[in-house]
């Protein structure tokens, strides 16, 4: 109850997660060719998991004049399809491969664009620990706090209290939840209700990646836990949970938040190749600091 009357009180602007580095997108080009009607109707992966699942980056362009890159390639029954972000807003969609135009680009061909900025490598401090705490993205822009939440490995149910309240601060309240993928497959009647909660407009969900496994073991320091575990193969937490995710209707953002907020200078290498975004906090809402405007607040 504690924490509902903290939010009532101290979140009453809530700002959606991948506004965090948003601008207005370009505008598209009309085309005088006739579109494929398909290209506009949603996939629906109808809980099959993608196959031929693999990372790339390309610069593509579709009929209407829309940019966009592509991240991952897949298929799903006989078509291929593309997981793909606006270089701009940084929001992703999954679109069908034949309605685009794709060509090979890369990190420095896109340096100017506001998501290549969000993965630069920031300059090495002088002392950089080993293992690092609540790396990544930790504040934005606005009045307003960033809310996100985590859904871990557990055997507790949802707290769909806290999501409702936050949902009658105003419609499609939108809030960032980092999802792993031992909760999908554990929690389906939970995420069922999350789903309808989205598509009524109840709340305007950002699906972040959080593991597959998210290993844990309290008796080992941080640097032999988490995602720095001895053997953890981190490209196999990174894509499974995508095409989990992917197989229960849910599209894949562009962040990535590590369990634990753990992570060493390797494993944040590692995930700006896959060019995710590590996204962490300044606030926590039952431990503090008091979140300021622009706070991610977990």
């Amino acid at each position: 109850m504690k924490a509902k009357l903290v939010l009532a009180k101290l979140f009453p602007a809530i700002s959606i997660i991948a506004a965090l580095l948003a601008t207005e997108p370009p505008h598209a080009q009309a085309d005088d060719h006739a579109a494929d009607t398909t290209c506009a109707e949603p996939v629906s992966p109808n809980g099959a998991r993608p196959r031929d699942y693999h990372a790339i980056l390309q610069s593509c362009v579709n009929d209407a004049g829309a940019r966009k890159l592509a991240t991952r390639r897949m298929a799903l029954g006989a078509e291929a399809l593309l997981l793909t972000v606006d270089p701009n807003s940084l929001a992703t969609s999954l679109e069908r491969a034949r309605c685009w135009r794709c060509t090979d680009t890369s990190d420095a061909a896109e340096a100017r664009t506001r998501f290549m900025r969000a993965l630069k490598k920031p300059e090495p401090a002088p002392a950089t620990p080993e293992v690092l705490e609540d790396a990544g993205l930790l504040r934005g822009n606005g009045e307003g706090v960033f809310v996100t939440g985590d859904l871990c490995p557990s055997r507790r149910p949802l707290d769909r209290d806290f999501l409702e309240l936050l949902a009658r601060q105003g419609p499609g309240a939108p809030v960032a939840l980092a999802i792993s993928g031992l909760w999908i497959v554990h929690h389906a009647d939970d995420l069922d209700w999350l789903k309808q909660q989205a598509a009524s407009g109840a709340l305007n969900i950002v699906w972040v990646n959080h593991s597959y496994h998210h290993p844990y073991v309290k008796s080992r320091p941080d640097a032999r836990t988490y995602l720095l575990t001895p053997g953890v193969d981190i490209d196999a937490e990174i894509f499974d949970t995508e095409k989990l995710m992917i197989a229960n209707g849910l599209t894949p953002s562009a962040f990535f938040r590590f369990p634990g907020l753990v992570s060493d200078a390797g494993l944040m290498d590692r995930l700006r190749e896959r060019h995710l975004v590590a996204l962490g906090a300044d606030s926590w809402l039952a431990l503090g600091p008091r979140p300021r405007p622009g706070s991610i607040v977990l």
